[in-house]
């Protein structure tokens, strides 16, 4: 991971993305997150509503041409340092909508991925091992 994030060990404050190119399964998935059934909070993860207020960007969605600037901007706007996790087969390869004329590049050509998690739509568990398996590696309990 090119990032150190000793200022990340007590919580992560998360901004969700969507950068336009999906069915929206992935959304209703991280929902189901925040729900007391999964209860992401007793991780200290929190969805917040400004990226000013973000410690992480987790990005839905494959990249399509008209959301390249503003993905861009969000990014620029995020205080550093701010990890990246791209949810679902879109943001991690661009899933169905692969070599499109409207999403030519994957998410991580823009924006430097930190975390991928993949699945169509992934589950919440797999979110939540994957949330925990970046937390232990910020902490540095995690194999470089």
């Amino acid at each position: 991971m090119s990032l150190k994030l000793g200022a990340l060990t007590k919580s992560i404050w998360v901004y969700h993305l969507c950068t336009g190119g999906s069915c929206n399964n992935c959304d209703i998935e991280i929902l189901d997150l925040l729900t007391p059934r999964f209860d992401v909070e007793r991780f200290g993860i929190v969805l917040v509503g400004s990226i000013r207020h973000a410690d992480a960007i987790l990005v839905t969605g494959s990249l399509n041409l008209k959301a390249v600037e503003r993905v861009k901007r969000v990014y620029e706007q995020a205080p550093k340092p701010c990890v990246v996790i791209a949810v679902g087969a879109c943001a991690c390869g661009q899933g169905i909508f692969a070599n499109g004329p409207y999403t030519p590049n994957p998410v991580d050509s823009l924006l430097p991925v930190d975390l991928y998690i993949p699945g169509c739509p992934p589950k919440p568990e797999a979110m939540i091992l994957g949330i925990v398996k970046l937390i232990a590696k910020l902490k540095g309990k995690g194999r470089e």
